[in-house]
């Protein structure tokens, strides 16, 4: 199994006629990825490599069996684009978008509470699982499949950690960037429900960094319900109070949110926390040897 994505996805690309929609689009069906439909307003009748392009993401739908939706739509009209699959039904919305205004997730964040549709970001790499399908920025080739799952805030420490856990001869079951921005969808906690219950992951690799609660809110759930090994590194461990470190979510505020506090609170609840981001995989395979 993996969670959020497997074989039988059926991806609709929303914003698929613009430049980051087309060479992306192309790279998921080179991976193998089921892309079966386009949505560009105005745009219906078009094709972009064979692929269909409807009007709505309910035509798509309708037309080709799309459940989960990806988009590449720019961030003034990218709440629209959430809201619109939310409405027809998508199970899994992934939101590569970065900088969409705040108000906007505040009013896409309502939304979502009155459907049974999920958010992946905004601002997120996508989600991977490897040999399934891929919806997403990423490497594919990076990727193996395998038993750990990945969930980060940052893109580029998931290609890390992804590159060591594969050199310590492990795969991933799913990989999933949960989005960088302040306001996101679904949340670490909310990931770990689906990984704890997921047959296929063997252990976690979590990667936070400063800024919010997420991090702490993983850990108090992890210590009461999550049974299997449970790895994190927190990046942002030298940021000065006050400024912001890459994502727009990466800023304490008010004394909350530091690198410090997070990792404190992952070692209270038993989990491992690696300090250096060079041994990732090492601290992994280390931890996975002591469970068995």
């Amino acid at each position: 199994m993996s969670i959020i994505l497997d074989e039988s996805s059926r991806i609709v690309v929303q914003g698929i006629t613009g430049k980051e929609g087309q060479f992306h689009t192309t790279q998921m069906v080179e991976y193998g990825t089921k892309v079966v439909a386009g949505v560009t307003p105005g745009k219906e009748g078009q094709k972009v490599k064979g692929i269909p392009v409807f009007n709505s993401v309910q035509k798509a739908i309708e037309n080709e069996g799309a459940n989960v939706s990806i988009l590449f739509v720019p961030p003034p009209y990218a709440a629209d684009g959430i809201m619109e699959s939310a409405a027809a039904g998508v199970a899994w919305i992934i939101c590569i978008t970065e900088g969409i205004p705040i108000q906007d997730l505040i009013k896409v964040k309502a939304f979502l509470k009155d459907t049974h549709s999920k958010l992946i970001g905004p601002n997120s790499p996508g989600v991977i699982s490897p040999g399934k399908s891929k919806a997403g920025i990423m490497p594919g080739y990076i990727h193996k499949e395998g038993t750990i799952g990945i969930m980060s805030r940052s893109g580029t420490l998931t290609y890390e950690a992804v590159d060591q856990i594969v050199e310590e001869g492990y795969g991933q079951s799913t990989a999933i960037g949960i989005g960088g921005d302040p306001i996101i969808g679904t949340s670490y906690k909310e990931l770990l429900d689906y990984f704890e219950k997921d047959n296929q992951t063997e252990a976690v690799f979590m990667i936070g960094e400063i800024g919010g609660n997420a991090e702490e809110e993983a850990a108090l759930w992890a210590k009461k319900h999550f049974s299997k090994p449970l790895v994190a590194f927190i990046a942002g461990q030298t940021a000065p109070p006050a400024k912001r470190m890459g994502h727009a979510g990466a800023i304490i505020s008010n004394g909350k949110g530091k690198a410090s506090d997070k990792i404190k609170c992952l070692q209270e609840a038993g989990i491992c926390v690696v300090n250096n981001p060079a041994i990732m995989g090492k601290t992994l395979h280390e931890v996975l040897n002591q469970r068995r």
